[in-house]
């Protein structure tokens, strides 16, 4: 039996060559992604060391950004769920590119390492929050949809 479709997510991205050439160091990255949902728009290209543009959004820092977001978003559920109140989550997550056995660049592993401050009269342990933090990685929708290691520090 075929699953049922959940909710579908869309992008479009555009990209024009101008007048430029098309050798490798020729030809631009930047590109926009638009976001029919929000209607937001965002300048994006490859990281200024695959000659892409150092103003723009690149691939391999939007995915990090997307997985601790989903990350984010699944601990606050959990965490509310639970009877915790969190007044306030900061993060400041870093994916490693490294070669694989393949010699291929791959986004290798994202460290979260999450500030989170909770009030009530409810505190978490260490371990509790420990807990939060794995079941949100177990039930995040991008964790669960990649081979990247996802970890967290804190």
């Amino acid at each position: 039996m075929v699953p049922a479709t959940m909710s579908e997510h869309t992008a479009t991205l555009t990209w024009k060559r101008g007048d430029s050439g098309f050798g490798y160091k020729e030809y631009p990255r930047t590109h926009e992604w638009r976001f029919p949902k929000s209607g937001q728009t965002v300048r994006a290209a490859a990281a200024p060391e695959y000659l892409g543009g150092p103003d723009c959004v690149d691939p391999e820092e939007a995915f990090t950004a997307a997985l601790a977001s989903c990350h984010l978003l699944t601990f606050l559920a959990i965490a509310s769920m639970s009877g915790y109140v969190v007044d306030s989550y900061e993060d400041e997550p870093v994916g490693t590119l490294e070669k694989a056995e393949d010699g291929k660049p791959w986004l290798s592993k994202i460290v979260m390492r999450p500030r989170i401050v909770f009030s009530g009269e409810k505190q978490p342990s260490a371990e509790q929050i420990e807990h939060l933090h794995e079941k949100s990685h177990k039930e995040c929708f991008l964790a669960r949809s990649v081979k990247t290691e996802v970890t967290w520090e804190g």
